[in-house]
């Protein structure tokens, strides 16, 4: 995933209404006619909505007879996941480092302060 993909989702997850409908499409696919009886919006604006989560990657809608159901894809999450950890990864090294200086400086502080005494 290319950061132009990625500022895609995070953007597409950026307002409560997408994240809640990526919430519900979680626990199983439904069509934009069931999403919208949720929101105190039309089916147009929920539809609308969906538009944004396809073209960020988050969800697909496919044919099922007269239904179009829309499916989340959980892909997109575990590559959203990777990214996140690496930093994750950096950020805690850091603090691990910064622990140790601070640690050290502790030690120093309290054999100055016992020879103080």
């Amino acid at each position: 995933m290319d950061d132009d993909e990625l500022s895609k989702v995070f953007a597409a997850l950026a307002d409560p209404t997408r994240r809640d409908i990526v919430a519900r499409l979680a626990v199983g696919d439904e069509t934009v006619g069931r999403l919208a009886e949720s929101y105190d919006v039309t089916a147009q604006a929920v539809s609308k909505h969906i538009k944004v989560l396809e073209e960020a990657g988050l969800v697909s809608r496919t044919r099922d007879a007269q239904r179009r159901p829309c499916h989340l894809e959980a892909g997109v999450f575990d590559l959203m996941t990777k990214w996140i950890e690496r930093y994750r990864q950096q950020a805690e090294e850091r603090f691990t480092r910064l622990d140790g200086v601070l640690a050290a400086m502790d030690d120093g502080t309290s054999d100055h302060q016992g020879a103080a005494s």
